[in-house]
């Protein structure tokens, strides 16, 4: 997952369900110096009980956010909507020069 065009992540999920997969898998994706790189990360436990499907919420450098439905979606479509995205802000900036 290309991760350097990230600037905010934040994640709910309930360990304890099987349909959080994608959620604790998203979470191992992001490098450990990323917060030291101005990256906020925002991770929410929910309880054993409940209900409420996984999220992820997803905000770029030039501003764009995504929010996706953990719950129904597996993690190679998770990375491949992000670095979609992420590949269009790397093309920008090779032609700009930077």
């Amino acid at each position: 997952m290309i991760t350097r065009f990230l600037t905010e992540v934040r994640v709910k999920f309930n360990p304890f369900s099987p349909r959080s997969k994608s959620a604790r898998l998203v979470l191992t994706l992001i490098p450990s110096n990323a917060r030291a790189d101005g990256m906020m990360v925002e991770s929410k436990m929910l309880p054993r009980d409940s209900k409420e499907p996984a999220s992820l919420g997803v905000k770029f450098k030039d501003g764009k956010e995504m929010k996706l439905d953990l719950d129904k979606m597996r993690i190679t479509e998770v990375v491949e909507e992000v670095d979609r995205h992420s590949r269009l802000l790397a093309r920008q900036e090779e032609l700009a020069g930077n």
